[in-house]
């Protein structure tokens, strides 16, 4: 897993960190019982402080992503991936729908916004 702090980036770095995190568990990068680095470890080896790093993996476990059990540190949540992936199915659909709602204010045609779609999918994000 690879985690890239930027400070150019205006988020606080614990949503930095919380991000990276989400996006590999989703993606399948960390798999559902994989033990994650400790809090110390992390932080240590993003030079932040641990208090920043405590507060992206509280964020992550209050969000279910991960699961934390004293003593032996935080896992990628078993349970509820299913749930995880459908949360973010929905804001994907918002997005799109707020898209779709905006282009067709300005007069544009459901092809013309698909061809927008298929452009922006095609660059490298």
């Amino acid at each position: 897993m690879n985690i890239i702090i930027s400070n150019s980036d205006p988020r606080p770095i614990y949503e930095q960190v919380g991000e990276a995190i989400r996006a590999a568990i989703i993606s399948g990068e960390l798999a559902p019982g994989e033990a994650l680095p400790s809090i110390r470890g992390l932080a240590k080896d993003l030079r932040i402080s641990v208090i920043t790093t405590k507060r992206a993996f509280e964020d992550l476990e209050r969000e279910g992503y991960i699961s934390t059990v004293p003593g032996k540190g935080s896992f990628v949540s078993e349970t509820g991936m299913g749930l995880l992936r459908e949360r973010r199915l929905s804001e994907i659909e918002g997005h799109l729908r707020r898209a779709l709602e905006l282009g067709r204010s300005c007069g544009l045609t459901e092809a013309e916004i698909e061809k927008m779609l298929t452009i922006l999918s095609e660059e490298d994000i």
